[in-house]
């Protein structure tokens, strides 16, 4: 009776074993992939970040679904992808924000170049200076001497502090020698409603998630922070035309995965990004947008994942931001 027995369960381990090898072996990606977005929905980042995964999910032949994971200003996302499997199936998207709420706060709870992997540059944007049409400025220079004359008065509304409009207001107060209010939010979006109301003077936006509110006439643009002005938008003169020298701004956007995750996995991932951003259709709908899509490799990404971190870290010195 043992023996049978015994040749039995040979057989069935066997048989276990090949089962589980099969499965070991099943091509990435086998289900969906999930994308963590650190921000409301509405704004920039997820808007392209929609667009780009149904591009990506096509190549991949599986659904690539989007996970909003706002507030914390960026960290709830940032470190719900870092706590993640490093499978593949869980990655972040963000702006420049991954860098610079490591750089800003006191305990982030990841650092960007050890607790994750870049996967791929998705695209930059430059912003724009967004008030309501209500607001007395009819140029940035009306606004720039409005406020001068009344420091610690005027506002600027942000996606939360260390965020991508943060940085960009900060950096224009520090140019133009003003001394405006900080108004911090859980994303650019929900920011929108006193911006347009006047209760919140301005805001940095992109122009695609602005775009809506300007054709309708909710809100104005007095100025682009490219460092030349953008298509869409050829009467908006740039901060250097508006008496701001020296001034130039782009919010970034890229794919990362947590650190661990499989370099093979990692290739076939930027792979299915870059043939998404290859995709005339959509890089024609980003560039109509006012984004830009140059192309990183996973090693290039990575490099300038560092580059971002310590150039944020001379900023924040620099404009004597205080730690979070």
């Amino acid at each position: 009776m043992k023996r049978p027995m015994l040749t039995a369960l040979t057989v069935f381990g066997i048989a276990f074993g090949n089962s589980s090898a099969s499965f070991a072996a099943d091509p990435f990606p086998s289900r969906p992939i999930r994308i963590v977005v650190n921000t409301a929905p509405g704004g920039l980042l997820d808007f392209t970040i929609r667009l780009v995964a149904k591009e990506m999910g096509a190549n991949l032949k599986q659904s690539v679904i989007i996970e909003n994971r706002a507030g914390g200003d960026g960290l709830i996302g940032i470190n719900v992808t870092k706590l993640a499997p490093a499978d593949g199936y869980t990655l972040l998207g963000s702006a420049g924000t991954m860098a610079f709420q490591q750089v800003i706060r006191e305990d982030p709870g990841y650092d960007l170049t050890r607790d994750f992997t870049g996967v791929g540059f998705v695209g930059r944007s430059p912003f724009l200076v967004v008030v309501s049409p209500e607001q007395p400025d009819k140029t940035l220079k009306d606004f720039v001497i409005r406020a001068k004359n009344h420091p610690n008065t005027l506002s600027y509304g942000s996606a939360g502090v260390g965020t991508a409009p943060h940085f960009a207001a900060a950096l224009f107060n520090q140019k133009a020698g003003l001394q405006l209010l900080h108004v911090p939010y859980k994303g650019n979006g929900p920011a929108m409603p006193d911006v347009m109301s006047g209760r919140v003077n301005m805001i940095f936006d992109a122009y695609s998630s602005s775009r809506g509110y300007l054709t309708a006439g909710k809100l104005k643009a007095l100025t682009v922070t490219s460092t030349g002005r953008i298509s869409a938008l050829p009467n908006v003169p740039t901060l250097a035309e508006e008496g701001v020298p020296g001034y130039s701004y782009y919010t970034w956007m890229g794919l990362v995965a947590p650190a661990g995750t499989p370099k093979e996995i990692v290739q076939r991932l930027s792979e299915a990004l870059k043939s998404a951003m290859s995709n005339k259709e959509l890089a024609a709908r980003l560039n109509g947008e006012g984004i830009e899509t140059p192309h990183m490799s996973t090693a290039e990404f990575n490099e300038f994942l560092a580059k971002e971190v310590s150039q944020t870290r001379k900023l924040v010195t620099d404009l004597k931001l205080p730690k979070q």
